[in-house]
């Protein structure tokens, strides 16, 4: 009876609105126009679908490349998990297979000292992984598994995102395995210090919610495409959150394929970044006000068979400016191994210049 009487007040209105209208109706464009006219709430629905469909078509294409790592390892500092049996820990993290071969990206803490590691697949196959190499200066590995039929992860162009745009996250957080999180790239070019005491150049922000379980896994742009191996957080900060770019990662990885390790160049000295005094810097005509004091010289190393000594500051190699003990972990690259090198020093109060062999930093 409700659905009956309604209709039948329609069609007395309709029959109302229809005398009043004769002689007097609206133009049919006018009538169009008015009827077609989006409201704001059409245009908020048509962004957010929008948006919608970028997450779930980036997260549909990259889920099938994402594994669950599992690694057991000894007991060591900064281990808070677990305990399963004496001396030995639990830990997990994610990563992405990058290769149909059964290469696999992660983070280097993820694995690192790992004693047995285990990697479950989106299809629920659980495998057994060995590792290919580790760079804790990086905060990146590498890790192999055998099996057929692998997804493998399309790479980006980490120089190609821009601040702003649409960053997706997908890992295990707290073990809840293939969890997906979305947020933007909130800065580029950060710098984040490495386990090993390293800067980490290059490293994106977002605000793309990580947490412990998401180490290792990929930061996606809004094509399905990785941008960045999720690797820390700010805690307890709020949507702080970083990845290391992804061309830094296909460097390393490369590396680590070919050589199971990061080739770097070596002196052999400990150092801090100290200032130098103004009157000083005018004096020997510097360009800059700091530089590394030499506060230990490891024994039969390239910096004691060259004569460093504890009490140096050293401000240049190979007329590069030392600025920072960052400068000059920089500065050592594979390419100066076995290769002679000037160092730019400053010895009670006088300059001097050293020539160093430098060799390659034992692993």
């Amino acid at each position: 009876m409700l659905a009956v009487r309604g209709h039948l007040r329609l069609q007395r209105r309709d029959q109302t609105l229809g005398q009043r209208g004769r002689g007097a109706s609206l133009p049919a464009h006018v009538l169009c126009a008015h009827a077609a006219a989006p409201t704001y709430a059409d245009r908020d629905l048509n962004l957010l679908d929008a948006y919608s469909q970028a997450v779930v078509q980036s997260a549909e294409a990259i889920s099938p490349s994402v594994v669950f790592i599992e690694v057991s390892k000894v007991a060591s500092a900064g281990w808070n998990r677990p305990r399963r049996s004496p001396g030995e820990m639990r830990g997990s993290g994610s990563g992405f297979v990058f290769t149909p071969d059964g290469l696999i990206l992660t983070n280097s803490h993820v694995i690192h000292d790992a004693g047995t590691l285990n990697v479950t697949l989106s299809d629920g196959r659980r495998l057994s992984a060995s590792i290919v190499g580790d760079d804790p200066s990086t905060d990146l590995a590498v890790i192999r598994i055998s099996a057929p039929g692998l997804a493998a992860a399309r790479l980006g162009d980490s120089e190609r995102i821009r601040v702003g745009q649409l960053a997706i996250a997908i890992g295990n957080p707290y073990g809840f395995q293939y969890s997906v999180t979305a947020g933007v790239v909130s800065a580029l070019g950060r710098s984040l210090r490495s386990a090993s005491g390293r800067l980490i150049d290059n490293v994106i922000q977002t605000d793309a919610a990580l947490n412990p379980g998401n180490s290792g896994g990929p930061l996606v742009n809004s094509n399905g495409e990785v941008i960045g191996v999720n690797t820390a957080v700010i805690l307890p900060a709020q949507g702080i959150c970083f990845a290391v770019a992804i061309n830094t990662a296909k460097f390393v990885a490369g590396q680590l394929i070919q050589n199971g390790r990061i080739r770097r160049a070596y002196l052999g000295v400990g150092g801090q970044t100290v200032e130098i005094p103004r009157a000083l810097v005018r004096a020997q005509q510097l360009k800059h006000e700091t530089g590394v004091l030499v506060i230990s010289v490891e024994p039969s190393s390239p910096a004691e068979r060259a004569e460093l000594r504890e009490g140096d500051v050293i401000v240049a190699l190979d007329d590069n400016p030392v600025r920072s003990v960052d400068d000059l972990h920089r500065l050592l690259t594979d390419a100066r191994i076995g290769s002679s090198c000037k160092i730019d020093l400053l010895r009670q109060s006088q300059k001097r210049t050293l020539s160093v062999l430098a060799q390659e930093a034992p692993t």
